[in-house]
């Protein structure tokens, strides 16, 4: 029996080092950004924001369209490390559980009706942002 994939399948990449010899990138659709940085266009928005690896979370918060939708930002906004946790990754590189946080995160809002520009655009940004890191590997995660 053959399984097709289809043609936006993320192929399969086998791990090859350890977990305590790879940095670790966040890549988040939970809409954190910094404080100084624009907030999402809460109407939709196709945008990504780049966050510094040496960001604290005091200088992070929220902006996400689905509020509209019964997303409640008031535990991110108070504890951004609930969708961007940065403070973990930090702790388990000092326990040597993970090699070590990345330089640099990414982050968007994941509420937006142009999936086509979302597709093609956006994404691939992203993933060529992913690409010319030095991180091993990311940490998905979503509002």
């Amino acid at each position: 029996m053959s399984i097709q994939l289809s043609r936006k399948a993320i192929p399969y990449t086998p791990v090859t080092k350890a977990l305590a010899d790879m940095t670790i990138m966040i890549v988040s659709t939970a809409g954190a950004h910094l404080k100084t940085q624009e907030p999402y266009n809460l109407k939709g928005d196709t945008t990504y924001r780049v966050i510094s690896g040496d960001v604290q979370v005091a200088d992070l918060t929220v902006t996400h369209g689905a509020p509209l939708h019964d997303y409640n930002w008031e535990e991110p906004r108070r504890d951004p490390n609930t969708i961007f946790p940065i403070d973990r990754l930090r702790e388990l590189a000092a326990e040597n559980y993970i090699g070590g946080v990345s330089d640099k995160h990414l982050s968007m809002m994941g509420y937006a009706m142009r999936l086509n520009e979302i597709n093609t655009v956006t994404v691939p940004a992203i993933a060529k942002e992913v690409d010319h890191s030095r991180a091993d590997a990311v940490i998905l995660t979503a509002g």
